[in-house]
């Protein structure tokens, strides 16, 4: 059986650089490494191909937005996970990585759709094109299931600023937060959208964790943001 002081995170990162993913994956990998983890950097999903390095490997931390992931790659992500390899994440470097990819889409459970921002007397800013910014002040509320479970249980909900994600997920998550897209003047929807912030789910014989808050490291490294993720690496993991 493993025990902590000898678990073996990969972290593998890459894509956008806007939602900063080294600095937010050095902030979790000095969580891991607190708590006895040994990690391990990759630039990009080619490491999925190595069956030999994912087969020791305990917790894939992924932070890529967008990109490219081979089929071989995928299968050997697929094949790692189910096998007992936890993957965790947050925000596009897990709900909008690999585009159009649908079976890291399956094995994730959900997919970002949209941030829209909310009505204009409710943003804070302008973005750079002189539109509302997607930076809108938004409550991440724990469900009765997340005041259960051991990744969220005790946790308070909490504000943030930020993006707030619309997500496409399937039935087989088990929701431990949401958030709300509220409706309003000059929103195409007519009633308050709830989407999933925070799930887990059991694949094969791993763990799959995932959050939507985390756009940058300010938000990553913010108090609740961080206790939250960091528990749920700990929990995704072998």
């Amino acid at each position: 059986m493993t025990t902590p002081a000898s678990r073996r995170a990969l972290v593998v990162r890459g894509g956008w650089d806007g939602h900063e993913p080294v600095p937010t994956t050095e902030h979790f990998a000095r969580h891991l490494e607190g708590v006895g983890f040994t990690v391990q950097r990759s630039e990009g999903p080619a490491v999925y191909a190595d069956a030999d390095l994912l087969a020791e490997v305990d917790l894939i931390v992924q932070c890529i937005t967008g990109g490219e992931i081979t089929g071989e790659e995928m299968a050997g992500l697929s094949r790692a996970v189910a096998a007992g390899t936890g993957l965790a994440g947050w925000h596009g470097g897990i709900t909008g990585s690999f585009p159009g990819t649908a079976d890291f889409m399956q094995l994730v459970g959900g997919v970002f759709a949209a941030h829209p921002p909310g009505p204009p007397r409710d943003t804070e800013g302008e973005g750079e094109d002189g539109e509302p910014s997607v930076y809108v002040p938004h409550l991440v509320q724990f469900t009765e299931a997340g005041r259960n479970h051991p990744v969220t249980r005790g946790l308070s909900d909490f504000e943030l600023v930020s993006e707030n994600y619309w997500i496409l997920a399937d039935d087989y998550v088990d929701v431990l937060a949401t958030t709300t897209q509220p409706a309003g003047p000059g929103t195409p929807w007519h009633r308050p959208v709830v989407s999933p912030a925070v799930w887990v789910r059991h694949w094969g014989r791993g763990r799959v964790f995932v959050a939507t808050p985390g756009h940058d490291l300010d938000t990553v490294a913010s108090p609740e943001v961080s206790a939250l993720i960091g528990r749920g690496l700990e929990w995704a993991s072998r």
